[in-house]
């Protein structure tokens, strides 16, 4: 008979999800200081969302792929997930520590590209995760929990370049190199990466299959990668309604914040702080206070989730109306940006951007989590995961340029402004769904 999945302490949660700490080191520095990098090696500010597109093409193809080959993973001794995160950790490490010592941007692009992918062989299996060890009762309650320390993650690491140059570290360079401050920070993040998953490797308990013929048979109808490449497909085909509704807002929200990591640095420099020189110490000291100011959305973000911990482990929550609402708040909070009058007034700015990304990171998986087949876990993960990438690929491709530029002008702080737009659509998409299943626990 199958066993009731038995509902885990906090701590124990928090143990299983550790390893997010790492991967959103990655994330955040990828996320706060690759535009600042390209720029430092030459791009046009312009041409900095075309150097992002390899790695949203390439997780179009790494996640599902990796979550197929997850639910079909089991050892006795290493479990179902773990060897992809230890996989992904090791190939992540090495990327983020070399990144800031490209010296061409096809080189730091490149890292960017490798360093993507290899996040994203852990990160997939670790949603899975969740979903593995917890019953649906716990799950909003267990999203929430990673988003909670995703957010001291993205806190951390946006703000250790400004630390670095705070403890010596030089925050300028000759034209071309990156400052020792990125450096310093890039390399704290590769240890506090690999680490951290490690963490969650040697806590974790993984449980087997709980019918071992079944899985076996399965597993045999699927091997080789044509069979694999077409049980995907069917997924695809069969998807459930949710998650095509659950597309939508996550296109409109996805497209928003890769227009915010591609353009915060250049928007906010050149608006806000009056730099455009990237050799020179205001421009330098200007892209450390945006890393801060990014980390403002990471530190909020942590305590609503924190909040949303509180509330989820004792009352049941209407999923689709949280996300509504945090949503159109972070959209309320880009548009803001373009209006503000002094710089602290950023960090307000950011504050409701972080509310948003809590909601981003908890709310659609576990709307989602309820509607997928438990076996198929970490195959709908990772196809879920394309609506992440689609959006991404679309504005590196020319998306954010056409759009900022023909609805709102040519300044570039006007990306702020098409993020907040985008970001209000994602909320009031959110109207879609109305699978109860789906939206509450």
């Amino acid at each position: 008979m199958k066993q009731p999945k038995r509902n885990l302490s906090f701590w124990q949660i928090w143990n299983m999800s550790f390893g997010f700490l790492g991967i959103q080191f990655g994330f955040a520095l990828q996320g706060g200081f690759m535009s600042r990098i390209f720029q430092t090696l030459g791009a046009d500010k312009d041409a900095i969302p075309f150097l992002w597109i390899a790695a949203p093409l390439t997780g179009l193809l790494v996640q599902p792929i990796v979550g197929h080959l997850s639910d079909r993973t089991w050892h006795p001794r290493f479990g179902r997930r773990k060897p992809f995160f230890f996989v992904g950790a090791v190939l992540s490490t090495i990327a983020l520590f070399f990144a800031p010592y490209s010296s061409a941007l096809w080189m730091a692009a490149g890292a960017l590209w490798i360093l993507d992918a290899s996040i994203n062989i852990s990160m997939e299996p670790f949603r899975a995760l969740v979903a593995d060890k917890l019953p649906d009762s716990q799950r909003s309650y267990g999203f929430v929990v990673q988003t909670l320390i995703i957010g001291i993650g993205t806190w951390v690491a946006s703000n250790l370049p400004w630390l670095m140059t705070w403890l010596g570290a030089s925050n300028t360079a000759e034209p071309g190199v990156v400052p020792d401050s990125v450096k310093y920070a890039f390399a704290i993040g590769a240890f506090v990466l690999f680490t951290s998953i490690l963490y969650t490797i040697l806590t974790t308990e993984e449980h087997p299959p709980e019918d071992q013929a079944e899985f076996e048979k399965e597993r045999s109808l699927n091997t080789g990668f044509l069979a694999g490449f077409g049980e995907i497909l069917k997924n695809i085909a069969e998807m459930p309604k949710v998650m095509k509704q659950l597309g939508v807002v996550q296109f409109f929200s996805w497209f928003a914040f890769f227009t915010m990591w591609s353009f915060a640095t250049p928007a906010i420099t050149s608006h806000i702080f009056g730099a455009t020189d990237t050799t020179s110490a205001a421009y330098n000291d200007a892209a450390d206070s945006v890393g801060t100011y990014l980390g403002t959305y990471g530190l909020v973000s942590m305590f609503y989730a924190l909040i949303l911990a509180f509330v989820a482990s004792r009352i049941k929550i209407n999923r689709k109306l949280l996300h509504l609402v945090s949503l159109i708040s972070g959209g309320i909070g880009f548009i803001l940006i373009y209006f503000i009058t002094e710089t602290w007034m950023l960090h307000l700015c950011f504050g409701l951007v972080g509310i948003a990304w809590a909601s981003i990171l908890s709310m659609p998986y576990a709307m989602l989590s309820g509607s997928v087949e438990p076996k198929k876990m970490g195959v709908y993960m990772g196809i879920f995961n394309m609506f992440i990438v689609l959006p991404q690929i679309v504005a590196a491709l020319g998306g954010v340029n056409f759009l900022y530029k023909l609805i709102f002008g040519e300044a570039v702080i006007n990306t702020m402004l098409l993020a907040g737009t985008l970001l209000i659509l994602a909320g009031l998409s959110n109207l879609l769904i109305t699978d109860r299943r789906a939206t509450h626990d």
